[in-house]
């Protein structure tokens, strides 16, 4: 476990050992407050933050680790430097490093050339710390992940990636319904049903309510993501029949969870009525970012990687 950049790059009992590591820095954290002493953590970020920013940074300092954060206009990745030689200067520095940027690429590349752990903290395909988050608010409210049904209304976006990825990995099953022209990734659905590994059931249909019915857990995220701002007009007609609220609730199980990755955009792709609901988990799922931030740099960091290759 080099680098957390694809959860498609771990086995199920991988992913499960750094959820239930997750849920263990939970409840016992104090246990954790030294094991990263003396180390620094990079943050370098692209995109604008609250979440990914805020549980890297906390989860970190919370281990003991010092961090720096690294604005877009300071770096400048691929501009003002190759990436390659950003790579290799930070490993010299640094105990780690989480990004958060516009092409995937530049994460692979970056963690090409580095010496010590990458962490994908987000890019345009995929987003697999906000999914393992989202796996351990989905096993703290429903226990077994391959005995319900999960179902995500709208983007296929990198959270939809990534969910795909986890379930089919973990042996679970999700459907998930987008308007044409939106539907997840061709290529990413191709690459879960051609690995014989990966045993869960992925459904892709454009009716929400066929994907919600008797759904345990009810999945959305915004219509408009960060860089889709010029479609914004285009995007809200498309998405006008996937939005997440009490009528197309009622079509799930009546003790159904509702998550949501935020920022949320209320109103479009969810109501407050359904957002601020008994049955939304959606700030425990926020919380549990940090939980997950802080079992993946545990995961990696203690592993004890060679510098300066």
């Amino acid at each position: 476990m080099n680098h957390f950049i694809e959860l498609k790059d771990f086995t199920a009992k991988q992913i499960n050992a750094m959820v239930k590591l997750s849920y263990d820095m939970k409840i016992n954290h104090l246990k954790y407050t030294k094991v990263l002493k003396g180390k620094t953590v990079g943050i370098l970020f692209q995109k604008p933050s609250l979440r990914t920013k805020t549980a890297f940074c906390v989860g970190a300092m919370q281990l003991g680790a010092n961090v720096i954060y690294y604005s877009p206009d300071e770096v400048r990745l691929g501009k003002r430097e190759r990436i390659c030689d950003a790579s290799r200067t930070m490993s010299r520095y640094l105990d780690g490093v989480v990004m958060r940027t516009f092409h995937h690429s530049d994460i692979v590349e970056f963690a090409k050339y580095s010496s010590v752990p990458v962490v994908n903290g987000l890019s345009d395909i995929l987003h697999p710390s906000q999914v393992l988050a989202d796996v351990l608010t989905i096993n703290e409210y429903k226990k077994n992940i391959k005995k319900i049904k999960v179902a995500y209304i709208g983007d296929g976006n990198n959270v939809c990636h990534s969910l795909m990825y986890a379930l089919a990995i973990l042996g679970g099953d999700l459907h998930i319904a987008s308007p044409k022209g939106y539907m997840p990734s061709t290529k990413v659905f191709k690459d879960i049903a051609s690995n014989s590994q990966m045993k869960g059931n992925i459904t892709i249909v454009n009716n929400p309510k066929q994907a919600a019915k008797d759904a345990d857990v009810l999945y959305t995220d915004v219509w408009v993501s960060m860089g889709d701002e010029a479609q914004r007009s285009k995007r809200k007609k498309a998405f006008g029949g996937f939005q997440v609220n009490d009528n197309l609730l009622k079509t799930a199980k009546k003790n159904c969870i509702v998550m949501h990755c935020l920022p949320a955009h209320r109103g479009e792709e969810i109501t407050d009525s359904v957002l601020d609901g008994k049955q939304s988990v959606v700030f425990t799922q926020a919380e549990n970012r940090l939980y997950a931030a802080k079992a993946i740099f545990a995961s990696l960091i203690l592993r004890g990687q060679t510098r300066h290759k």
